[in-house]
């Protein structure tokens, strides 16, 4: 079975331009929380591609951690531009393994051109998915594409602990959990990208969330290699982080 989603053209209008702009000032809940006096980094992997259920949690934990997999529920079991999808089979695998089970929207809804009412169901419908293969409901949320429009983000606020973006930026004090900052590990320049932020959250004993997909050797434009991702951790390593789920980091800053 091969899943609809195509390649994802973010809105370049002025009109979208003003819009991320104004989401990031809208319906904000600041951290608090100024974590443990060392940096932490989380590793997140959005929509399951197969290779980052195996592959890279396998990576993350000779490294001493646990992911974060933002699950889209109807994209298990189909193939896509990353690579098949993970089953159900490795999402409760995952879990057992101790990494942490975060939300998407059930069919990788894009919450920019979205109401309330539509990105509730949207949830909703993980929600339920989840819980019939023994998943408890997430603490944590992604949205697709980094995209959220002001209904959407009201509307979820109080459902999770903490709501990723994909803009660049620290988790410190002040930081909005409900459109959280996170670096891309994707393309050619996204290692000496994470290497940058890396060393600034290492500076300044922050907390720094790196987002994924796919993990091989010939990734999609939105995955890294198996390479690429060891050496990114033996450099939070070498740096002093912390490895920790985004549930984790969400309760230290709250």
């Amino acid at each position: 079975m091969t899943t609809s989603i195509s390649t994802y053209e973010a809105d370049r209008s002025i009109r979208g331009k003003l819009r991320r702009r104004w989401m990031r000032l809208y319906a904000r809940r600041p951290a608090r929380g100024g974590g443990p006096g060392h940096p932490r980094l989380s590793v997140t992997f959005d929509d399951a591609p197969i290779t980052a259920t195996t592959t890279g949690a396998q990576i993350v934990a000779a490294h001493g951690g646990k992911a974060t997999y933002f699950i889209a529920a109807s994209l298990l079991g189909t193939d896509g531009l990353m690579g098949p999808y993970a089953a159900w089979r490795d999402v409760e695998r995952l879990r057992a393994q101790g990494h942490e089970i975060g939300c998407h929207t059930w069919g990788h809804a894009d919450l920019g051109h979205c109401d309330g009412p539509r990105a509730e169901q949207e949830v909703m419908l993980n929600h339920h998915a989840l819980a019939a293969h023994g998943v408890p409901a997430p603490h944590t949320f992604a949205y697709p594409y980094g995209e959220v429009s002001a209904a959407p983000k009201a509307a979820l606020s109080s459902r999770f602990s903490l709501l990723r973006a994909l803009h660049h930026g620290l988790i410190e004090p002040g930081a909005d959990l409900n459109q959280a900052p996170s670096v891309g590990l994707e393309g050619h320049s996204a290692e000496r990208d994470v290497v940058t932020w890396m060393r600034r959250a290492a500076e300044r004993k922050a907390w720094l969330i790196l987002n994924a997909h796919d993990v091989q050797a010939t990734p999609s434009p939105w995955g890294c290699t198996p390479e690429t991702l060891q050496r990114v951790l033996d450099c939070a390593q070498a740096l002093g982080f912390e490895l920790i789920t985004v549930a984790e980091g969400a309760r230290q800053a709250a």
